[in-house]
C-alpha cells in the first residue's frame, strides 16, 4: 500500500510522538509504502529545519535524510485547477496522482475536506492507525 503523509503528520511525529510517530514506526517496519515528491521533501526539510532549532537533541534531519533514501519518490504533474483551499496543499495531491496513491495522512482540516477528490482517501492520523497499522 502506497502513502503519502502530509508534513504536519511527519512533524507530529518526529518531535512529539503519539499516533503520527507509531505511524512512522509502521513505515519504517515495511507496512506501507511512503511516496514523496520533490516539492513534498522540500517542505519536509524546511519545517523541520525550523523546529531542529527549537529541539536540538532531536534527531530530526537524519529521519528526514532516511526518508528521501527510503522512499518511492514520485514526480508531481501539473493539477489544471487549484483543488484545496490553501494552494500549497496541491502538491499532496499531485504527487498522490502521479504516483497512483490513494491515501493522503493529514490532520489538516482544511486537506482533509478533499477526500474523494479522484479517488484519495485522506484520513486523519488516528483514521488512518486504526484501520491499516493497530494490531
Amino acid at each position: 500500500m502506497k502513502v503519502i503523509i502530509d508534513t504536519n503528520v511527519l512533524v507530529s511525529g518526529i518531535f512529539f510522538g503519539g499516533i503520527p510517530k507509531e505511524i512512522l514506526l509502521a513505515w519504517k517496519s515495511n507496512i506501507f509504502t511512503l511516496v514523496i515528491s520533490h516539492e513534498i521533501l522540500e517542505e519536509y526539510l524546511e519545517v523541520v529545519q525550523e523546529l531542529q532549532n527549537i529541539y536540538p537533541t532531536v534527531k530530526a534531519l537524519d529521519i528526514v535524510q532516511t526518508i528521501a533514501v527510503n522512499s518511492e519518490i514520485t514526480y508531481s504533474i501539473v493539477l489544471k485547477d487549484q483543488i484545496c483551499e490553501v494552494p500549497d496543499d496541491d502538491k499532496f495531491l499531485a504527487a498522490a496522482l502521479a504516483s497512483k496513491t490513494k491515501i493522503i495522512v493529514s490532520g489538516d482540516k482544511l486537506l482533509n475536506k478533499i477526500s474523494g477528490w479522484s479517488g484519495i482517501s485522506v484520513l486523519s492520523p488516528r483514521t488512518f492507525y486504526d484501520k491499516y497499522i493497530k494490531r
